[in-house]
């Protein structure tokens, strides 16, 4: 038997910047980060299923099942709770892949905290976020559904309200290796640890960008063109860059003016997720 089928909004997000601090002794890199939920959404449709199966009818082209980061998710939940329910997905995009976005993680994040509601699994924010780390570092940012500042490797979250922005949005369409930027012999390791007040007031930077730029002819071309018009970043490792506007109508115009080789967005900046949005009123979409 399985239930009625619900809808859930995974948000996306940017960085608005992105330090590295050092680098820790396994490998992983230490980081100042602010991410910026915004309003570009996949939606993931879940129905529970009470024969404890876990299935994916819809995902990500190119993305086998086993290796979807909402399946693996649903897996991992199931595991933690022990519950005998299971749950068919159908995860559509709109966040592209491979963007510095955090489409994937976004995913994962919502489907912990859908199934968790849905299986009554009473697991808390601070649980799921530990339990979906593994997935990906932007997952705790996902599960505590705010915009924040992210220390550590992005998992130690301070909650921030940013002010109302609109965002343009260039999706080069090329794939940038996260793991190879920060392997780079040329990545900058050694910015210093700042406040959360002087990381605001600054702006700061993103330290990939120029790791990115080298190896990324198109990351370089979209930055310098999106530049003519408004300052522009690099979001995460990319390749999706940004410019903040002051008005939706102001984003617009600037993304009717990116040129046909490259996709564009106009995007909202959120302080909430609108998952929690959801699960606040106790209802589904």
């Amino acid at each position: 038997m399985t239930q009625a089928q619900t809808r859930w909004p995974a948000p996306a997000k940017l960085n608005l910047f992105l330090h590295v601090t050092g680098r820790r002794a396994d490998g992983y890199h230490e980081l100042q980060t602010l991410f910026q939920l915004i309003d570009l959404c996949d939606t993931i449709a879940i129905t529970v299923r009470e024969d404890g199966q876990i299935e994916r009818l819809a995902g990500p082209p190119g993305v086998a099942p086993e290796a979807d980061l909402a399946v693996r998710a649903a897996q991992l939940l199931r595991q933690a709770t022990g519950s005998p329910l299971g749950a068919t997905l159908k995860v559509h995009k709109r966040i592209p892949l491979g963007g510095g976005l955090g489409g994937g993680s976004s995913d994962a994040a919502t489907v912990l905290l859908a199934l968790n509601e849905l299986w009554d699994g009473k697991l808390s924010l601070p649980d799921l976020a530990s339990l979906g780390l593994p997935l990906g570092a932007d997952v705790p940012v996902f599960i505590k559904g705010s915009s924040a500042l992210g220390e550590g490797i992005g998992e130690r979250l301070t909650p921030v309200t940013l002010p109302p922005k609109w965002y343009t949005i260039i999706c080069p369409g090329v794939g940038v290796s996260t793991r190879e930027v920060f392997q780079s012999p040329e990545l900058t390791r050694n910015s210093p640890v700042s406040t959360i007040r002087a990381l605001l007031d600054t702006g700061g930077r993103n330290d990939c960008e120029d790791v990115v730029r080298a190896r990324a002819p198109e990351v370089a071309e979209a930055l310098d063109w999106l530049t003519q018009f408004s300052p522009a970043r690099l979001t995460g490792t990319g390749s999706c860059v940004f410019a903040a506007c002051e008005s939706a109508a102001d984003a617009e115009r600037l993304a009717a003016r990116v040129p046909d080789r490259w996709m564009s967005f106009v995007a909202q900046g959120l302080n909430m997720s609108p998952v929690h949005g959801l699960l606040s009123k106790g209802r589904r979409g």
